[in-house]
């Protein structure tokens, strides 16, 4: 099983990346059972949204 820090480390460079399918398989067994990586993975995507909201100007604004 994948440490934590080799976990969040894959979640991260998902982002960039295709990982491998054993990359993959190591990251979901271990988020099966870590709370806490299951946090960081949420806290990432909602990051990457936001940063992509920001990057294309914000929300879109309503009666203006």
């Amino acid at each position: 099983m994948k440490s934590c820090r080799g976990a969040t480390r894959l979640m991260s460079e998902s982002q960039e990346r295709n990982l491998l399918f054993s990359e993959q398989a190591s990251l979901k067994l271990h988020l099966a059972m870590c709370a806490p990586c299951r946090n960081f993975g949420r806290q990432l995507h909602a990051l990457r949204r936001i940063s992509k909201s920001y990057a294309g100007g914000g929300p879109e604004k309503t009666g203006e």
